[in-house]
Formats: structure tokens, sequence, C-alpha cells
């Protein structure tokens, strides 16, 4: 195999710049630009040198064995100072030496699945840990990032396989000594595994969304204070705002923070009866958006709106400064009930987001469901009579298979290319 190298840190000036070296010749290209290798696991401080025997850089060099690296090969890290020309520098006298290449984006963690350092679950929960925004994304995407979707996932392969051995027993060795009666017990694993995976299925969807960040739709009639209250909430002027009714026709979207959870507010058009063909658009889309969303926040006036408010959603009355009634007000103007607003947003979403388990992608919830369905399968294949075991036999065999592609034990090439493409080169 290769060896690879990479600027392991972000492109550009900075106080300190990584670049990391993994495969067979890593040592050795160690003792060529510095000297020497330090002892496995501890730094060193050396002097780079290039091919010509000029200074490149003075640099901490960190040295890991086979077996005990991010890759799982022999790996070297220079820490040089973070200079564009530094790097450059290192980077082409490194690609000089023979065995040695640049690495391709993702290279170094794809070799950690290679090489069992990591499953395809985990290499997921690193893409999601280096893309993070929020506290929330950053503590989901480090419990998938430290295996417990993998432990999961053995866990239910462990009942599975016994709940087929002991269903395949009654058939292979139908006149040997087998228990008579393995029915309950099968039963038993078949209703742990289902419920453990109907749990992890409900959370895979609020997983998402904190992945992926909460939709927040404000909505209201034409002049209701949306575009103000959207521009309050942001701390900038994201949309415009005008006396004139109309005047927001498209959907503005704002990203935000809220308790650490990450929220997209929505600006829609406001909500009437229009001739005007595009701002009629405006509005169907506005609809439909705002049924999508997570939540909604509705500001009330006079005009009816075309739109229920839901379960959970956030009722208030627009513009407080001019108007008061029954409801909570809110004035975007004036910061009026803005506070309260968040409260009640965040306490919503927290809510939502107690209920996360650790599959947290769309293809993890496929399967658990592909999973589900297994095993309700297997449940009426047992149901039917004995001369049916060897089908629920098969339909356990298959919910295992479904299963083993969410930590990769099964081909999962088709999905390593597009999870790897998004990894810098350094990663």
């Amino acid at each position: 195999m290769d060896t690879i190298f990479a600027l392991a840190t972000a492109q550009g000036k900075a106080g300190v710049a990584v670049v990391r070296v993994s495969g067979p010749r890593a040592f050795a290209a160690c003792e060529w630009i510095a000297g020497g290798v330090p002892k496995p696991r501890e730094s060193s401080l050396r002097r780079l040198k290039g091919v010509d025997g000029s200074l490149l850089d003075e640099a901490l060099i960190l040295a890991f064995a086979a077996g005990h690296s991010f890759t799982g090969e022999d790996v070297v890290e220079f820490q040089l100072h973070g200079s564009i020309a530094v790097v450059r520098s290192v980077l082409a006298t490194l690609g000089s030496f023979d065995g040695l290449r640049l690495a391709d984006p993702g290279e170094f963690t794809r070799r950690a699945l290679e090489n069992d350092r990591l499953d395809v679950a985990q290499i997921e929960g690193l893409a999601d840990l280096i893309e993070a925004e929020s506290d929330a994304q950053r503590r989901q995407a480090l419990r998938v990032f430290e295996g417990k979707l993998g432990d999961k996932a053995e866990s239910w392969r462990r009942d599975l396989i016994r709940a087929a051995a002991l269903i395949e027993a009654t058939i292979d060795f139908a006149d040997e000594e087998v228990p008579e009666n393995v029915i309950p017990e099968v039963t038993e694993l078949l209703g742990k595994v289902q419920a453990s995976l109907q749990d992890e299925a409900d959370g895979a969807i609020i997983a998402e969304r904190i992945r992926e960040g909460f939709e927040i739709a404000i909505v209201g009639a034409p002049n209701a204070g949306k575009s103000t209250l959207l521009n309050r909430l942001a701390g900038r002027e994201a949309a415009i705002t005008s006396e004139y009714a109309g005047t927001t026709r498209d959907i503005i979207e704002v990203r935000m923070d809220l308790a650490g959870l990450p929220v997209t507010l929505l600006d829609t058009a406001g909500l009437r009866d229009t001739v005007d063909p595009v701002e009629g658009i405006g509005i169907d889309r506005a609809v439909e958006r705002a049924t999508k969303a997570d939540l909604r926040v509705f500001l009330m006036s006079d005009e009816a709106l075309p739109l229920e408010p839901q379960k959970q959603d956030i009722v208030l009355q627009s513009k407080a400064d001019l108007n008061s009634s029954d409801l909570p007000g809110i004035s975007g103007k004036t910061g009026e009930g803005v506070d309260a607003l968040i409260d009640a947003i965040s306490s919503v979403l927290i809510e939502r987001a107690s209920g996360v388990k650790t599959a947290t992608r769309e293809r993890h919830r496929i399967a658990i469901e592909q999973g589900i369905s297994g095993i309700q399968a297997a449940n009426r294949s047992l149901n039917s009579g004995p001369e049916f075991s060897d089908l629920a036999a098969e339909d356990i065999r298959t919910v295992v298979r479904s299963l083993d592609s969410l930590v990769g034990r099964v081909d999962v090439e088709h999905l390593l290319d597009e999870i790897f493409s998004s990894f810098c080169l350094g990663k």
C-alpha cells in the first residue's frame, strides 16, 4: 500500500499547521526529512531538511506505530509553523520521495476502516463531528463516533443469531435431543430486538433534524411584522422590511443556534388572497414550507389565515407595541416578548431532542425499519406452524444482513465513495 501524506489542518496562514504521513514508509520519510524518528507516541522537536539539505522549518514531530494510530498504520505527524510557504515546501519535499504520494479526500479515514480501526457508522459520526456547528450536533456525532450504534448493532445481531440458531436446530436435528419448544424463547428474543429497533427508528427522525437543523416558520398576514421579528432574532437586517404589504415574496432563511440546537428560521410571504401572480406563488410556497416545518410561530392580526396552528405551535399577537389581545404579545420593533419566544421555542425543541438515540441518518433509519419488517415477517412465519420454520429462519437472516449494513459488515462500497468524498485531504 502506498504511503500517503496531506495537510491535516485548514488551508491558509495559521499559528500551527499539521502534516500527516501514513503508510509503510512513514517512518523512513521522517528519517529522511528530520534525521530521525521519535519514539512511538512521544514528541520530539527537530529541524526539517529539504532534498538539497536546506532548512525547511523546525517542527514538533509525533510518531505512532502500526496498530496504535488513527489509520492503523505507521503514522508521523509534523506540527509546523503555519506559514503557507513552510507547508508548501514540506509537502513538496515529501512528494519527492519514492513511494509517497498526496492523499485523496478521506483516504486516511478509509484506511482506518480497512484496518478495522473504525466501522462505517463511526466514520459517518466523524464526518458529522467535523461538520458540527451546534453543541447538540457535536454530542450526537460523538455518540456515533464512539461506536454506540455499532455496539447496539452487535447486541441485535447476537440475539437474532441466537433466535435463528434455535429455529434451525429444530429443523436440522429434528430426531436429536433439542428443546421441545423453542418458540417462546425465539419470540422473546425477536420481541426484545423489535422493541429496541422501534425505539431507534422513532429517535432517528429527531436525530436527522439535529444533523440538518430544525425549521421554524414565521407565518402571518401581510405587514404582521414577520420580517422585523426575523431581523430581531437574527440580530441583523436579513429581510427587507416595509410598510407596504407583500414585500416578502420568497422564503428568507436564517441559521441560528438556540439552546445548543441548530435552527433555521423561515420568513414567509404574508398569507392573504391576491390577484398578483408572483405574490401568489410566494404565498403558495409559504404555506407549503410552513406546513413541512418542525414548528410554526403565528403572528396573529385581524385577518384570518389559511393555515391552522398545530400542537406545540406558538401563537402570538403581532405588533404588541400597537395592538393588544388575550394572546401573548410580541414586537420585533421594540423587542417585547422576544425573549419569551426564544424560551418557548427552545423548550419545544429541547423536549423533542430528548428523544434522540444513536441512529442519525436516513440510511440508518431505513435499515432499521427493514429490520422491523423482517422481524414481523418472521413472527408471521412462526405463527403459521412448524412447517414454516425454515421461512422464519430465513426472515431472521435477512434482518441480520440488513442491520449488518449499519456498520459495514456487508458490501457497502456504493456508500463509501459518497461518505469519503465529504472529507478533506488530511482526513
